[in-house]
Protein backbone atom coordinates (compact mmCIF):
# COMPACT_ATOMS: atom_id res chain seq x y z
CA UNK A 1 0.00 0.00 0.00
CA UNK A 2 1.50 3.40 -0.94
CA UNK A 3 2.51 5.75 1.83
CA UNK A 4 0.42 8.91 1.76
CA UNK A 5 1.89 12.35 2.37
CA UNK A 6 -0.96 14.25 4.00
CA UNK A 7 -1.41 18.03 3.90
CA UNK A 8 -3.88 18.68 6.73
CA UNK A 9 -6.24 21.58 7.29
CA UNK A 10 -8.07 22.72 10.39
CA UNK A 11 -11.45 23.19 8.66
CA UNK A 12 -11.85 20.31 6.21
CA UNK A 13 -14.84 20.29 3.87
CA UNK A 14 -13.63 17.44 1.63
CA UNK A 15 -10.61 15.23 1.00
CA UNK A 16 -8.53 14.80 -2.14
CA UNK A 17 -5.81 12.35 -3.17
CA UNK A 18 -3.62 13.58 -6.03
CA UNK A 19 -1.54 11.37 -8.30
CA UNK A 20 1.58 12.73 -9.97
CA UNK A 21 2.42 12.93 -13.66
CA UNK A 22 4.65 10.49 -15.53
CA UNK A 23 7.85 12.50 -15.32
CA UNK A 24 8.05 13.43 -11.64
CA UNK A 25 6.85 12.10 -8.30
CA UNK A 26 4.88 13.57 -5.46
CA UNK A 27 7.76 15.84 -4.38
CA UNK A 28 7.72 17.84 -7.61
CA UNK A 29 7.03 21.58 -7.22
CA UNK A 30 3.71 21.26 -9.06
CA UNK A 31 2.47 18.55 -6.70
CA UNK A 32 3.65 20.09 -3.45
CA UNK A 33 2.42 23.59 -4.29
CA UNK A 34 -0.95 22.23 -5.43
CA UNK A 35 -1.40 20.12 -2.31
CA UNK A 36 -0.51 23.01 -0.02
CA UNK A 37 -2.78 25.44 -1.84
CA UNK A 38 -5.74 23.08 -1.67
CA UNK A 39 -5.14 22.38 2.02
CA UNK A 40 -5.10 26.12 2.67
CA UNK A 41 -8.56 26.24 1.07
CA UNK A 42 -10.09 23.61 3.34
CA UNK A 43 -9.39 20.42 1.36
CA UNK A 44 -7.31 17.89 3.29
CA UNK A 45 -5.02 16.64 0.53
CA UNK A 46 -2.70 13.67 0.13
CA UNK A 47 -0.14 12.63 -2.46
CA UNK A 48 1.70 9.38 -3.09
CA UNK A 49 4.28 7.88 -5.43
CA UNK A 50 3.53 5.20 -7.98
CA UNK A 51 5.74 2.09 -7.57
CA UNK A 52 8.19 3.01 -10.35
CA UNK A 53 9.00 6.31 -8.64
CA UNK A 54 9.49 4.59 -5.28
CA UNK A 55 11.84 2.16 -7.02
CA UNK A 56 13.66 5.09 -8.68
CA UNK A 57 12.81 3.96 -12.18
CA UNK A 58 12.08 6.41 -15.00
CA UNK A 59 9.60 4.36 -17.01
CA UNK A 60 6.05 4.19 -15.62
CA UNK A 61 4.65 0.85 -14.51
CA UNK A 62 2.13 -1.02 -16.71
CA UNK A 63 -1.44 0.23 -16.44
CA UNK A 64 -2.67 -2.61 -14.16
CA UNK A 65 0.09 -1.79 -11.65
CA UNK A 66 -0.69 1.92 -11.75
CA UNK A 67 -4.41 1.28 -11.33
CA UNK A 68 -3.81 -1.02 -8.37
CA UNK A 69 -1.65 1.69 -6.79
CA UNK A 70 -4.64 4.02 -7.08
CA UNK A 71 -6.96 1.49 -5.46
CA UNK A 72 -4.46 1.05 -2.65
CA UNK A 73 -4.14 4.82 -2.21
CA UNK A 74 -7.92 5.18 -1.93
CA UNK A 75 -8.01 2.41 0.68
CA UNK A 76 -5.21 4.08 2.63
CA UNK A 77 -7.04 7.42 2.53
CA UNK A 78 -10.23 5.91 3.92
CA UNK A 79 -8.21 4.43 6.79
CA UNK A 80 -6.36 7.68 7.60
CA UNK A 81 -7.73 9.69 10.56
CA UNK A 82 -7.40 12.99 8.69
CA UNK A 83 -9.86 11.79 6.04
CA UNK A 84 -12.47 10.34 8.36
CA UNK A 85 -16.03 11.44 7.62
CA UNK A 86 -15.10 13.48 4.55
CA UNK A 87 -16.21 12.95 0.94
CA UNK A 88 -13.16 11.67 -0.94
CA UNK A 89 -12.14 12.94 -4.37
CA UNK A 90 -9.24 11.66 -6.45
CA UNK A 91 -7.37 12.89 -9.50
CA UNK A 92 -4.09 14.48 -10.32
CA UNK A 93 -1.60 15.82 -12.79
CA UNK A 94 -1.69 14.35 -16.31
CA UNK A 95 -1.01 10.60 -15.99
CA UNK A 96 -2.01 10.61 -12.34
CA UNK A 97 -5.46 11.87 -13.26
CA UNK A 98 -5.80 9.57 -16.25
CA UNK A 99 -5.00 6.46 -14.22
CA UNK A 100 -7.40 7.64 -11.52
CA UNK A 101 -10.10 7.79 -14.20
CA UNK A 102 -9.28 4.27 -15.40
CA UNK A 103 -9.52 2.92 -11.86
CA UNK A 104 -12.81 4.76 -11.35
CA UNK A 105 -14.22 3.49 -14.66
CA UNK A 106 -13.54 -0.10 -13.58
CA UNK A 107 -15.96 0.45 -10.69
CA UNK A 108 -15.89 -0.26 -6.99
CA UNK A 109 -13.96 2.81 -5.84
CA UNK A 110 -15.63 4.61 -2.90
CA UNK A 111 -15.10 8.16 -4.18
CA UNK A 112 -17.21 11.29 -4.57
CA UNK A 113 -15.65 12.58 -7.80
CA UNK A 114 -12.52 13.26 -9.84
CA UNK A 115 -10.39 16.34 -10.50
CA UNK A 116 -8.11 16.29 -13.55
CA UNK A 117 -5.25 18.80 -13.66
CA UNK A 118 -4.38 18.62 -17.35
CA UNK A 119 -6.00 15.46 -18.68
CA UNK A 120 -3.74 13.76 -21.28
CA UNK A 121 -6.38 13.12 -23.92
CA UNK A 122 -3.79 12.07 -26.51
CA UNK A 123 -0.01 12.18 -27.05
CA UNK A 124 1.29 15.49 -28.46
CA UNK A 125 0.85 15.63 -32.21
CA UNK A 126 -1.26 12.43 -32.25
CA UNK A 127 -4.86 13.60 -31.75
CA UNK A 128 -6.29 10.31 -33.04
CA UNK A 129 -4.63 8.25 -30.28
CA UNK A 130 -7.41 9.01 -27.83
CA UNK A 131 -7.50 8.08 -24.15
CA UNK A 132 -11.18 8.68 -23.56
CA UNK A 133 -12.97 5.41 -24.31
CA UNK A 134 -13.42 4.59 -20.62
CA UNK A 135 -14.60 8.02 -19.49
CA UNK A 136 -18.34 7.51 -20.21
CA UNK A 137 -18.30 4.60 -17.72
CA UNK A 138 -17.53 6.94 -14.80
CA UNK A 139 -20.65 7.68 -12.76
CA UNK A 140 -19.31 10.29 -10.30
CA UNK A 141 -18.82 14.02 -11.08
CA UNK A 142 -15.65 15.08 -12.90
CA UNK A 143 -13.85 18.39 -13.25
CA UNK A 144 -11.41 18.87 -16.13
CA UNK A 145 -8.95 21.75 -15.67
CA UNK A 146 -7.45 22.18 -19.13
CA UNK A 147 -5.29 24.76 -20.88
CA UNK A 148 -6.22 26.15 -24.28
CA UNK A 149 -2.65 25.45 -25.52
CA UNK A 150 -2.25 21.98 -24.01
CA UNK A 151 -0.54 19.74 -26.62
CA UNK A 152 -1.98 16.67 -24.85
CA UNK A 153 -5.50 17.92 -25.55
CA UNK A 154 -6.86 21.45 -25.59
CA UNK A 155 -9.75 22.76 -23.56
CA UNK A 156 -11.79 22.78 -26.76
CA UNK A 157 -11.10 19.08 -27.32
CA UNK A 158 -12.24 18.35 -23.77
CA UNK A 159 -15.36 20.48 -24.28
CA UNK A 160 -16.30 18.29 -27.23
CA UNK A 161 -16.24 15.27 -24.91
CA UNK A 162 -18.59 16.65 -22.27
CA UNK A 163 -21.93 15.67 -23.89
CA UNK A 164 -20.84 12.01 -23.73
CA UNK A 165 -19.96 12.16 -20.03
CA UNK A 166 -22.08 12.17 -16.89
CA UNK A 167 -21.68 15.15 -14.57
CA UNK A 168 -18.50 16.44 -16.23
CA UNK A 169 -17.41 20.09 -16.03
CA UNK A 170 -14.61 22.04 -17.69
CA UNK A 171 -12.53 24.88 -16.29
CA UNK A 172 -10.64 26.45 -19.18
CA UNK A 173 -7.23 27.99 -18.53
CA UNK A 174 -6.83 30.62 -21.24
CA UNK A 175 -3.36 30.44 -22.78
CA UNK A 176 -2.36 27.57 -20.50
CA UNK A 177 -0.12 24.70 -21.57
CA UNK A 178 -0.05 21.20 -20.04
CA UNK A 179 1.21 22.60 -16.74
CA UNK A 180 -1.01 25.71 -16.99
CA UNK A 181 1.85 28.04 -17.81
CA UNK A 182 0.59 31.07 -19.72
CA UNK A 183 2.45 33.55 -21.96
CA UNK A 184 4.38 36.11 -19.93
CA UNK A 185 3.16 39.08 -21.92
CA UNK A 186 -0.38 40.32 -22.11
CA UNK A 187 -2.00 37.55 -20.10
CA UNK A 188 -3.12 36.77 -16.59
CA UNK A 189 -0.29 36.70 -14.02
CA UNK A 190 0.87 33.13 -13.40
CA UNK A 191 0.11 33.28 -9.68
CA UNK A 192 -3.45 34.35 -10.43
CA UNK A 193 -3.84 31.51 -12.92
CA UNK A 194 -3.07 28.95 -10.23
CA UNK A 195 -5.20 30.72 -7.62
CA UNK A 196 -8.15 30.54 -10.02
CA UNK A 197 -7.51 26.84 -10.67
CA UNK A 198 -7.43 25.96 -6.99
CA UNK A 199 -10.48 28.09 -6.23
CA UNK A 200 -12.45 26.37 -8.99
CA UNK A 201 -11.38 22.90 -7.84
CA UNK A 202 -12.49 23.68 -4.29
CA UNK A 203 -15.79 25.12 -5.53
CA UNK A 204 -16.41 21.90 -7.48
CA UNK A 205 -15.71 19.67 -4.48
CA UNK A 206 -17.72 21.84 -2.08
CA UNK A 207 -20.70 21.89 -4.42
CA UNK A 208 -20.85 18.15 -4.97
CA UNK A 209 -20.17 17.48 -1.29
CA UNK A 210 -23.06 19.77 -0.37
CA UNK A 211 -20.85 21.91 1.88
Amino acid sequence: MPELTVYPTDSSVAALVLGHGAGAGQRSPFMTSSARALAERGIVTATFDFPYISARRKVPDPAPVLEQAWRDAVAAAHEHPAFRGLPLYIGGKSMGGRIASQAAAAGGLPIAGLVYLGYPLHPPGKPHQRRDRHLPSIVVPMLFVQGTRDPFGTAEEIRELLPRLRGAELFEVTGGDHSFKVPAKGGTPQATVFQNIYDRAVEFMRHHAGR
